[in-house]
């Protein structure tokens, strides 16, 4: 609890108590929140591109979740390709942690993201729909066209 103090103590100096209730407080309220989404309805709830065989528990797709979770709601993209960086990886799955990280891929502040296609082929995952079928996500690391005006 004590990483939330400097935190607190900026958000202090910047607007007052209002600000570390809205910085600190609903910010935790909030992820615990998405933490509770995917642990409750992407383990329950939402549609399987893949099915883990011999799995205990099945990942879920949680659709309406994506953007409140940063992605994390593509929880059957996450049991079927645990390694990758993107979850979101078929067209209309929103990703925004996979939007963050390419970010910082075009700032070169990361380096060697893990996607599907660099994953070698897992015997014991079974497509159960025509896109998982047909192959893996195609959403390459793509370079920001901002950026590289500014370099």
């Amino acid at each position: 609890m004590l990483q939330q103090l400097p935190l607190a103590i900026l958000l202090f100096i910047c607007g007052g108590f209002a600000w570390v209730i809205w910085g600190i407080s609903a910010r935790i309220v909030v992820s615990v929140i998405g933490h509770w989404l995917i642990g409750y309805f992407a383990h329950n709830h939402g549609e399987m591109d893949n099915e883990v065989m011999d799995a205990a528990v099945q990942g879920h797709n949680v659709k309406w979740a994506s953007y409140i979770t940063m992605g994390e709601s593509w929880h059957n993209n996450h049991h079927a390709y645990p390694e990758s960086a993107i979850l979101g990886i078929y067209e209309n799955q929103p990703d925004p942690g996979w939007w963050a990280l390419n970010a910082l891929n075009n700032l070169g502040l990361v380096w060697d993201i893990v996607l599907p296609e660099n994953l070698p082929h897992r015997h014991n995952l079974k497509a159960l729909t025509y896109r998982a079928i047909q192959g893996k996500g195609t959403k390459a690391p793509f370079k920001c066209p901002v950026l590289s005006l500014i370099r």
